[in-house]
């Protein structure tokens, strides 16, 4: 099957070399790579994006598969057990230095430690469209946007009186899911509210590698309900009002390879957001107030238990953020200025206890938090057959100081069909709450993550419905926080002691002909570690480098064929392929993961322009393969379900 396989991927590749479906419309208007609208023809920026009728042609797929789908963008543990956690991961970068947006707005949990935000919490029937930006994208959106920034747009407000869309499907494993919303539009007040529920019975997280042990099966169980409210206050003023609920409860095992039956994890994230939109004849102006709050509560009761040391775990993880933002777009003389600033407060609350054989042990909570002020300007030109965009952001941080990001973006237009691009960036992360002040590892005299980022390519489109690009990519981070620990002293600590390298290339394309549509990319993605110090932290005498792309294939390779047989019935067939990829394991050699291929079929028949029924079922093959060791991936599932609006 991996020989037919690879050389059905060899010939997508080979004539589509190119673009995702949707991620091509160069003449769509876009908002994540400049903050205001722009056609992405006259942004040289690497933006793709998954509009509406994407995501509703792949109605059994989660948001963490149809990123799976982007070019350079792989998000771990979305093929695993429902609610598995998802680590989005762009060009090979770790987790947390992708920055996720919520309609425009940086969303990320402090009580992680790398301050990522769990996209579990977003279902994507409460999705209108998502924006994929990459590279360096600090200038505009700050710290932890080093390999890209990922812009999930809610569902719009109607456009007529008022409209009603719901979604019911059922799947493999018992998995329950459905979804009603209601959207309208008065003279003065846009609205859109959406509420989802997904139960799921889920199977066993880990791998039983005896085949023998009858692990349990892990269930799953979301409530989620966003709401949208955009007033009309005058001619050019808009105030707009956000309000985002989810919690899921998932069963949890041990560890790779380790069952557990009465481990559990609740986790809630509420969001309370207010914008006041101004537009003038020279531009616009907005206002931003966003309060995010992520809870993940952990009980083990230990009846089954896994560990000789415990008899009930108990553990708590809250972050808050408060976000405020201003900034302002002005036309002048041919040029677009912006120039904004924005806070950030971040602040945690975590505590742990625990009980056994040796008593309670219950180590010092961590109560923290820090505050960030940046200010930025980006300035965009115009000139004959040249785009052109400048600029930089100041950030001031309350614990080491401040840092200095810049970007410089030209792009020259050949003809109407072929155009060139260099984005040369620099980004930041800054050290997390827990990298800074937890009691064990904490190090307060961290640096931030600083990197340097260039890409450079070719988009090329053809009125015959042929659209393509090529990208290469290079990403150095200096100064890379590192955990390290020494056995002999018992020490732990983060350090800035690590200069990691990335490169590689993305090859995108699609073709659109008759009832045909055809689309497909390649990635290719390498790095290296360099490092001054060992795992202890102790001087080694002269840098070693080494491979670092834990998780993360060299090769990976989508494609899509779609084909409408008439108005009523679409046929769709998706093929993903991920090479070997290396897994870190703690004091030991990294181990191997095989290369794995997945075929998927989906299929609709529409009844009316505003209702379907669908099936879409996922690897079709069977294929076992892993995307984190010890735990299981998803073997043939389906998911049928039914689509309306009235």
């Amino acid at each position: 099957m991996k020989k037919n396989f690879l050389l059905l991927a060899a010939l997508i590749s080979s004539h589509l070399l190119v673009a995702q479906r949707d991620t091509t419309t160069l003449e769509a208007a876009v908002v994540t790579a400049t903050k205001f609208e722009r056609k992405q023809t006259e942004t040289g920026k690497v933006l793709s994006v998954i509009d509406r009728a994407t995501l509703e042609r792949n109605g059994g797929k989660t948001l963490g598969e149809m990123l799976n789908t982007v070019a350079g963008v792989q998000i771990i543990g979305a093929n695993n057990n429902p609610g598995t956690n998802n680590l989005v991961t762009i060009r090979g970068a770790a987790a947390g230095n992708t920055l996720i947006l919520l309609d425009g707005v940086p969303v990320n949990d402090p009580s992680v430690i790398t301050n990522y935000f769990d996209i579990n919490f977003i279902p994507i029937d409460q999705i209108e469209r998502i924006e994929i930006l990459k590279g360096g994208q600090s200038t505009l959106y700050g710290s932890d946007a080093v390999a890209g920034v990922i812009n999930i747009i809610s569902r719009k407000p109607g456009n007529k009186k008022a409209t009603v869309n719901g979604l019911f499907s059922y799947g493999s494993w018992e998995t329950l899911s459905q979804n009603i919303g209601i959207a309208g539009k008065t003279k003065s007040l846009d609205y859109s509210i959406q509420y989802t529920h997904t139960n799921s019975e889920g199977f066993s997280s880990a791998v039983d590698s005896t085949g023998t042990l009858e692990f349990g099966n892990n269930g799953f169980d979301q409530h989620a309900i966003s709401s949208r409210f955009n007033f009309q206050l005058a001619p050019g003023w808009q105030l707009q009002l956000q309000h985002r609920y989810s919690s899921y409860q998932v069963d949890l095992d041990a560890a790779g390879f380790t069952d557990e039956r009465d481990y559990t994890s609740d986790n809630y994230n509420s969001q309370y957001g207010i914008g006041l939109y101004r537009q003038h004849k020279y531009g616009q102006i907005r206002l931003n107030y966003l309060f995010n709050r992520a809870r993940r509560d952990y009980l083990d009761d230990s009846t089954y238990k896994s560990s000789p040391f415990t008899d009930r775990i108990e553990s708590r993880y809250v972050g808050n953020t408060h976000f405020i933002e201003g900034y302002g777009q002005w036309k002048i003389k041919g040029f677009d200025l912006l120039t904004g600033g924005d806070v950030r407060i971040n602040q945690t609350e975590q505590w742990y206890w625990s009980t056994g054989p040796f008593g309670p042990y219950a180590p010092a909570p961590l109560n923290a938090s820090m505050k960030q002020f940046s200010p930025y300007v980006s300035l965009l030109a115009k000139k004959g057959k040249w785009n052109w965009e400048i600029g930089g952001r100041v950030n001031l941080h309350s614990e080491y100081g401040s840092n200095f990001s810049f970007t410089f973006n030209p792009a020259y237009r050949f003809n109407n069909e072929l155009r060139s691009f260099v984005n040369v960036y620099t980004a930041f992360k800054t050290p997390t709450l827990y990298q800074l002040f937890d009691a064990f590892a904490g190090n307060p005299d961290l640096l931030p993550e600083q990197s340097l980022v260039a890409e450079g390519g070719v988009e090329w489109k053809k009125s015959n419905g042929f659209r393509s690009r090529v990208v290469g990519f290079f990403r150095n981070t200096e100064d890379a926080i590192v955990y390290t620990y020494n056995p002999s002293t018992f020490a732990a600590a983060y350090r800035n002691v690590s200069r990691q390298l990335n490169y590689g290339a993305e090859l995108e394309g699609s073709y659109q002909t008759g009832k045909w549509n055809f689309s497909a990319n390649y990635t290719y993605t390498n790095g290296s570690i360099r490092a001054a110090y060992d795992g202890t932290g102790a001087p080694i005498g002269k840098d070693t480098s080494y491979f670092n792309l834990y998780r993360i294939p060299k090769h990976a390779i989508f494609g899509e064929v779609g084909y409408r047989l008439n108005k009523a019935i679409y046929l769709q067939m998706q093929m993903r392929y991920l090479g070997a990829r290396e897994e870190f394991i703690y004091g030991s050699t990294p181990a191997t993961m095989d290369a794995y291929g997945l075929i998927d079929l989906y299929g609709e028949y529409k009844f009316t322009s505003q209702s379907r029924l669908f099936i879409d079922l996922k690897n079709i093959t069977d294929t076992v393969y892993e995307d984190i060791r010890g735990y299981n991936t998803r073997r043939r599932n389906f998911v049928v379900g039914f689509r309306f609006a009235l």
